[in-house]
């Protein structure tokens, strides 16, 4: 159909300045220079994204399809969601950290972690307010402080530093103006993980400064070495300065589920559970009843999802110390955090693997300054795939 009027647009359309100010979709570019390598019938093996890569337990799935046919779920959910899932939720937590949560006020269930992340800035943040960042960190902490009209300043994660933020090197000016923190841990992209007197020392200096703790616990199940990764609503005073997120995607393989928490203090969650209110009704009820079953039910699919991951953590620093990669191991996550050789930078020694190894990994860079130095690798192939990944690189002779 032509248009009436001739092909001259009617209306000159222009973005809200929010949307001018979003940074760069980082893996949106990283995912297009890949497409364009498969494109050429090359053989690429993506280790650069986070996606899980194998199947959501059959038991969850089931719950799924029975849910589904039930009509009770066919009608709008609940604004801020069935009651069963916040008090599933919070069952979990109390057994496998021993945090007392009140489903009715200190849960709010999200369309993802992801969603709560950008949220909580525009919970929060007022135009010009100061947010601190992790850097390296997920990309999305810096969409949701732009949306709201924010800025930020960046804490470096230093691997002299167990890539921890060091709260001494926060400026007096930045303690003062900042209303909102990111953490992370287990961390993306380094994985690395915490520590108890850490988070004592981030409740801490939240409270002596006013500042909200956004603790992003999207990896949590994955500790490697027989230790579970610490949240941080354990540490005593949390719910007071902070809230946590949580999300199935990574835990139990329920990444395309889109179904996530935020955890801890009830007025931050009256805020997100607010805000959401205007935003959406809730997820299909058929998908909360089979979050429920995922967390209430066996964990065994977490345990043996784990000890996989831990095997391929295995198998590629095997094979990394062959080919003379020297790295440090994660401690949690699905991540690898692996310096770059001399003479490159980040993006530069990315696009090398992909033109001449085909094995795509994503740059440091595009996680913050720090990040330069590094690309970050995930286990998120089979052993095989992996290895062969390591093989391919260590033929380019990069490291000898």
């Amino acid at each position: 159909m032509t248009n009436p009027i001739g092909s001259r647009a009617l209306i000159d359309i222009q973005p809200a300045e929010r949307l001018q100010g979003l940074p760069e979709q980082f893996f949106a570019k990283l995912v297009g220079k890949a497409n364009a390598q498969a494109a050429k019938g090359r053989d690429v093996i993506n280790l650069g994204q986070g996606n899980p890569d194998t199947p959501t337990p059959s038991h969850i799935v089931e719950a799924m399809q029975k849910a589904s046919a039930d009509p009770k779920y066919h009608k709008y959910p609940p604004f801020r969601g069935f009651p069963f899932l916040k008090e599933a939720v919070a069952k979990r937590y109390k057994e496998d950290y021993g945090v007392e949560l009140d489903p009715e006020t200190e849960v709010a269930i999200l369309f993802g972690g992801k969603t709560g992340l950008i949220e909580i800035s525009q919970c929060l943040l007022n135009p010009g307010d100061l947010c601190l960042v992790p850097d390296p960190g997920y990309p999305d902490y810096w969409s949701g402080v732009s949306l709201a009209g924010a800025r930020m300043s960046f804490m470096p994660l230093l691997e002299s530093h167990a890539f921890l933020p060091d709260y001494s090197q926060v400026s007096e000016e930045d303690r003062r103006d900042a209303k909102l923190m990111f953490i992370n841990y287990p961390n993306n992209p380094t994985g690395a993980v915490a520590t108890p007197e850490f988070y004592k020392q981030t409740v801490e200096f939240a409270a002596a400064n006013g500042i909200v703790v956004s603790s992003d616990f999207a990896y949590g199940a994955l500790g490697f070495d027989g230790k579970r990764p610490v949240s941080f609503l354990q540490t005593p005073g949390a719910k007071e300065v902070g809230v946590e997120f949580y999300t199935l995607s990574k835990t139990y393989n329920m990444a395309g589920w889109r179904v996530g928490f935020a955890l801890g203090n009830a007025a931050v969650i009256e805020l997100i559970n607010t805000i959401q209110d205007h935003y959406y009704c809730s997820l299909f009820g058929g998908i909360q009843e089979a979050a429920s079953a995922a967390l209430t039910g066996s964990q065994q699919s977490v345990a043996e999802l784990n000890a996989l991951y831990q095997s391929r953590r295995e198998a590629v620093f095997s094979a990394l110390d062959e080919i003379g990669w020297k790295a440090a191991r994660p401690g949690g996550s699905f991540f690898c955090w692996l310096p770059v050789p001399d003479g490159h930078t980040s993006e530069s020694f990315a696009d090398l693997l992909l033109e001449q190894a085909d094995v795509v990994v994503a740059p440091g860079i595009g996680f913050g300054t720090h990040g330069e130095g590094y690309v970050r690798l995930g286990l998120l192939s089979s052993e095989e795939r992996l290895k062969e990944a390591i093989l391919r690189i260590g033929k380019l002779g990069l490291f000898s």
